[in-house]
């Protein structure tokens, strides 16, 4: 949990979660839509953290056997549903075979076979430093790996503004004229 996460977030690209509030104290308030109910809840990275290393300790996760109704796996974990479903919406992305998050219920059989590279990729481009270094990472990737991936996926999101042309520069559409004489004639 760092400070800088604090404030509301809209959830764009889910199904399942509308919103999320970071408190100072750490705290997660989340607004889960379910059909047409929405369910509000409160979770702790604490509580997140000690759920995907439950998954993890499973040992199931790395042999890809993870599978089973929504239901089952909700009960196996120990949370509800609604968590399960919205756990299952975040990682859908990183699993080699996405789950129907859009058609799901508590009987969907669904299968969390997750790609761990992907994964880590995932959880570093959401800033999710509370999960991409938890130490069960040393045993599932090795270091220098998991720092490639950590470029790859800062490196994604950095947005790289082209050098500014001069005005007594050529003009970058090639017409061989002065960029004040052509397309920065207006500026």
């Amino acid at each position: 949990y760092t400070k800088d996460l604090v404030g509301t977030w809209s959830v764009v690209g889910s199904d399942c979660v509308e919103a999320l509030v970071i408190k100072d104290d750490g705290t997660m308030h989340f607004t889960i839509v379910d059909g047409t109910e929405l369910y509000e809840f409160t979770a702790r990275y604490e509580v997140a953290n000690k759920r995907m290393k439950l998954i993890w300790d499973d040992g199931a996760i790395e042999e890809g056997l993870v599978t089973g109704t929504v239901e089952e796996l909700a009960k196996k974990y120990e949370t509800t549903i609604s968590l399960m479903v919205g756990f299952l919406d975040g990682i859908n992305d990183s699993l080699k075979t996405p789950n129907p998050i859009e058609t799901m219920d508590k009987d969907t059989s669904v299968s969390l076979d997750i790609d761990l590279e992907k994964l880590y990729y995932n959880m570093v481009g959401a800033r999710a430093e509370w999960l991409y270094t938890l130490e069960e990472w040393e045993t599932l990737i090795t270091p220098e790996r998991r720092k490639e991936l950590y470029k790859e996926s800062k490196l994604s999101t950095t947005v790289v503004k082209p050098a500014k042309v001069g005005r007594n520069e050529p003009c970058p559409c090639g017409s061989g004229k002065k960029y004040k004489q052509c397309c920065g004639k207006d500026n």
